[in-house]
C-alpha cells in the first residue's frame, strides 16, 4: 500500500470505506436555486449558449429569469473589456422573480470576461476558465499584470481550469479542416460542461442544432453536436467537479408554457389586442436598440395578421401610424428614448386628432445615444410631459417580460376605448429578459370595443360619450365627412376654431378624458402589509427586485407593503389613501427619482427616492440595504 493510501486508510478505515466516502461525495447536491453566468467576447456565442441553457431549464420544469448583457460597441476589439458579452440565468424550484444578484457559477472564456464579472461572483462560487485564452496578449488587454489562474488571486473561489478551445479542437479532429469553424464551437463545449454540472439533458439542444442547420452544410451541425457531447463527456470523466447538482422543478399553475422574451411577449400582446378588437394591426417603426426585436418578430410572423412597415426614420414611422389609425387600424409604433423625442411633435398631433395609437418606448440609458445596450427608466418625464402644449395622455409600464403581453393588451384597450394615444413603457431588462409564459386561450380574454362608427344621422366628429371619447369615423364613409389636422377644433362640429374660450374648453375636455381613464382601473393591490412602517412603490422592471427585497425584512417582523404601479398617468384614484396608511414611502427606480418627484408633487408627501443610474438592474441586496436605511 502506498503512503497516501495508508493515510487514507487510517482516516476511513478500509479501502472500501474510502470508496464509499468518495462515492458519497460524488452524489449530486440538491440546490433550491442557482445563478449561472456565461461570459466571453461578443463573438463567442454567449447569448446563444445562455439561451439554450435557459430553454433547457424551462423544459426541466424550473422557473427562471434571465439577464443578457450586451456590449455597447458593435465591434469592440477582441478580448477587450469593452467587448465582453454576458448572459445570466437564475433558475430554481421556487418563484424566481429576478436574474439573481450574484452568480454561483461563472464561465469565463477569456481574461477580460473574468476581469469584468469576477467582482459579482459569490465567495466560494465556481469559476470555469478557458485556459487557452489566458495568453500574455489577452491578459494585457484585460489589464492583468499576472495570470490570475496561477497567482492564487482566485483562492476565494473554486477554480476549474479547462483548455476549452484545445479540447474542442481535439474533439473535432477529422471532422473539419477549418480551425476557425472548430474554434467557434467552443461555446457548445462549454455548454456541455455546464449541462453535466447541473444534470441537464442534451436532447433539447441537439434537436435545436438539427433544426438550425438542416438546410445548411450538415457538417456544421455535426461540429456543434460533437463539441456539445465532448464537453459533457469531459466533465463526467475528468472529475473536474466534486459532484454535480440537481435543481428541482418549480410548482407552476397547470397549462401550456413557452419561453418568451419581453419584446416577443409585447409583440404577441399587440397581435392579441388586434384579434380581440377585430381590427387590423399596423406597426410602423424604425429600428432602434432595444426595441427592434418587436419590429423583427412581427415581420417574421405574418401569420399573426399584422401589417409591418419599416420607415426611413422615427418621424415617418409615427406619421404612418397616424394615417393607419385614421383609416381604422390598431396602429402601433415602437422606439426607445431618442426615437420618442423625435416622435414628440407628431405625438402632439395625435393628441389633437384624438386618434387611438400605441407608442411603445423600450427605454435605455441616456441622454442622447447614452449606453444603448444598458437598461434605464429615465423616459418617464418625457412620456408624461414631452410634448408641445397641454397634451396629456395615458402612460403604462410593464412589470416583467411576461407582463409585457398583458400590458400591451391593456394599452390597446385604453387607446380604443378613450380615443387617445397611449405610451407603453418597457426597458432593456424586460425587452431582453425572459421567463416562462403561461399561454392563454384567446377566446377566454375579454373583447376590446372600439368607437368605430359606420353610419350616423347627424354626425358630429367631436361629440363625446361617457368616456369623453369622440367617434371614430373611417374616411370615405358617406355622411361621416369631417376635417382633421393640428389646428384646434370647434367643440362638436370639429371645424377649425381660433376662439380662446373654445380652446380652453377643448383642453379641459381632453384632460378630463384622460383623468376618467382611472375610473376603469381595478382596486390598487398592495402586496404584504396594507399599512405600517414602510410602503415601497415601484414601476416597470423594478418589480422583481422589490418583491424579493422586502421578503426577508417582512420575515423579521417589519410591516412593509409593496405597490407596483402599472398606470403612471392617470395615477390610481386610491393611491393617495394607500400612501397615507404608511409612515414612510420609498420609490426605487432606475433614474434620478422621476416618479418620486411626481408623487411628492401630487400628494404633498415626503416620498423618498432610491436612484439607480448604473445601466444595470437593481439587485435584491440593493433594495434591502436601501430599505434598512429608511427603516
Amino acid at each position: 500500500m502506498r503512503l497516501r493510501d495508508a493515510r487514507r486508510s487510517r482516516v476511513a478505515g478500509t479501502e472500501e470505506d474510502v470508496s464509499a466516502v468518495q462515492a458519497a461525495k460524488r452524489q449530486p447536491e440538491v440546490l433550491e436555486h442557482v445563478v449561472v453566468r456565461f461570459a466571453g467576447d461578443s463573438g463567442d456565442g454567449m447569448q446563444l449558449t445562455g439561451s439554450q441553457f435557459a430553454e433547457t431549464a424551462a423544459i426541466a420544469g424550473n422557473d427562471f429569469a434571465i439577464f443578457p448583457d450586451y456590449p455597447s460597441e458593435i465591434r469592440a476589439p477582441a478580448r477587450s473589456i469593452g467587448g465582453v458579452s454576458g448572459y445570466q440565468i437564475h433558475f430554481g424550484g421556487g418563484d424566481i422573480l429576478t436574474p439573481g444578484d450574484a452568480p454561483d457559477v461563472l464561465i469565463a472564456m477569456n481574461p477580460a470576461a473574468l476581469k469584468v464579472n469576477l467582482p459579482d461572483l459569490k465567495r466560494g462560487g465556481i469559476v470555469i476558465a478557458n485556459t487557452a485564452a489566458f495568453d500574455k496578449r489577452s491578459l494585457e488587454k484585460a489589464g492583468y499584470t499576472e495570470d490570475p489562474l496561477t497567482n492564487n488571486s482566485l483562492s476565494d473561489f473554486r477554480l476549474v481550469t479547462v483548455d476549452i478551445t484545445g479540447q474542442t479542437l481535439k474533439a473535432l479532429q477529422g471532422l473539419t479542416n477549418s480551425r476557425k469553424m472548430a474554434e467557434r464551437a467552443k461555446n457548445f463545449y462549454a455548454l456541455g460542461l455546464v449541462y453535466w454540472l447541473f444534470n441537464r439533458s442534451l436532447d433539447h439542444t441537439l434537436a435545436w442544432i438539427a433544426r438550425r442547420f438542416r438546410h445548411q452544410d450538415p457538417s456544421i451541425g455535426e461540429v456543434n453536436v460533437r463539441a456539445l457531447r465532448a464537453g459533457h463527456a469531459f466533465a463526467e470523466t475528468a472529475e473536474l467537479f466534486a459532484h454535480s447538482y440537481i435543481v428541482p422543478k418549480a410548482t407552476l399553475p397547470r397549462g401550456r408554457y413557452t419561453n418568451l422574451f419581453g419584446n416577443e411577449a409585447l409583440a404577441l400582446g399587440l397581435a392579441a389586442a388586434a384579434e380581440l378588437s377585430g381590427l387590423k394591426l399596423f406597426l410602423g417603426s424604425y429600428p432602434i436598440t432595444p426595441a427592434s426585436d418587436i419590429l423583427h418578430y412581427l415581420s417574421e410572423h405574418r401569420e399573426l395578421g399584422g401589417m409591418v412597415f419599416q420607415a426611413e426614420d422615427e418621424i415617418a414611422a409615427i406619421c404612418s401610424c397616424i394615417g393607419a389609425a385614421y383609416s381604422g387600424a390598431l396602429a402601433v409604433t415602437t422606439t426607445s428614448g431618442p426615437g420618442l423625442a423625435l416622435k414628440s411633435e407628431a405625438l402632439g398631433l395625435a393628441v389633437m386628432l384624438e386618434l387611438p395609437l400605441v407608442i411603445v418606448d423600450v427605454q435605455r440609458a441616456g441622454p442622447s445615444t447614452g449606453m444603448p445596450t444598458k437598461t434605464e427608466q429615465s423616459d418617464l418625464f418625457q412620456a408624461l410631459f414631452g410634448r408641445h402644449g397641454d397634451a396629456p395622455l395615458p402612460v403604462l409600464a410593464a412589470a416583467s417580460p411576461s407582463d409585457c403581453f398583458w400590458t400591451a393588451i391593456q394599452a390597446a384597450r385604453i387607446a380604443l376605448r378613450s380615443m387617445t394615444p397611449v405610451v407603453l413603457l418597457s426597458d432593456g431588462l424586460l425587452a431582453h429578459g425572459a421567463e416562462p409564459f403561461l399561454i392563454p386561450r384567446i377566446d377566454s380574454l375579454p373583447r376590446i370595443e372600439s368607437k368605430l362608427v359606420r353610419q350616423a344621422s347627424d354626425f358630429q366628429p367631436y361629440s363625446r360619450d361617457e368616456c369623453l371619447a369622440r367617434p371614430w369615423a373611417v374616411p370615405g364613409t358617406p355622411g361621416l365627412e369631417h376635417r382633421i389636422g393640428g389646428l384646434e377644433k370647434e367643440h362638436l362640429a370639429g371645424k377649425v376654431s381660433y376662439d380662446g374660450a373654445n380652446h380652453q374648453h377643448m383642453c379641459q375636455l381632453r384632460a378630463e378624458k384622460i383623468r376618467r381613464i382611472a375610473d376603469f382601473y381595478p382596486a390598487t393591490e398592495v402586496f404584504g402589509d396594507s399599512s405600517g412602517e414602510l410602503l415601497v412603490i415601484g414601476w416597470g422592471s423594478t418589480f422583481g427586485a422589490i418583491r424579493e427585497g422586502i421578503a426577508p425584512l417582512r420575515t423579521n417582523g417589519r410591516r412593509i407593503g409593496h405597490l407596483q404601479l402599472r398606470h403612471l398617468n392617470p395615477l390610481p384614484s386610491d393611491l393617495g389613501a394607500i400612501i397615507g396608511r404608511f409612515k414612510k414611502v420609498v420609490v426605487p427606480e432606475m433614474n434620478s427619482g422621476q416618479l418620486a418627484l411626481l408623487l411628492r408633487a401630487t400628494y404633498l408627501t415626503d416620498i423618498q427616492s432610491v436612484a439607480n443610474q448604473s445601466g444595470k438592474p437593481f439587485k435584491q441586496a440593493d433594495i434591502i440595504s436601501a430599505l434598512e436605511r429608511h427603516l
